[in-house]
């Protein structure tokens, strides 16, 4: 859903756009295609994904990476004000929380069947 909002809001920029965008140094690498990179500029990388094979590790790790996303999503609320934007974006930050609650539920379940007596 990101990279349809980037593109929708990319793809009829014109040069004079890109260039007071600062969105040149992107633009001379990727055109306007969608290329995943964090607002650092750091891009993607499947380091991302910290599995080490452990129920309550991996539900950890989930848990942490739900509220990175709803965080992000609640930075891009604070700086957009185009409804076209923010309409799926909350959709987006909604679902992190729903998937947070989930995760959370699943890795209370295992930890009560794991503390048993």
């Amino acid at each position: 859903m990101i990279s349809a909002i980037v593109y929708q809001l990319t793809r009829n920029l014109t040069m004079d756009e890109i260039k007071r965008s600062g969105f040149d140094t992107y633009f001379v690498d990727h055109t306007t295609g969608i290329y995943p990179i964090a607002a650092s500029g750091v891009p993607f990388d499947a380091k991302t994904f910290a599995v080490k094979g452990d129920v309550i590790a991996d539900l950890t790790e989930d848990l942490a990476a739900e509220q990175k996303a709803r965080v992000s999503y609640d930075n891009i609320l604070r700086l957009v004000d185009d409804p076209d934007v923010r309409d799926p974006i909350k959709f987006l930050r909604e679902r992190e929380i729903v998937h947070f609650q989930r995760f959370g539920e699943a890795n209370h379940t295992h930890l009560s069947r794991f503390f048993k007596k």
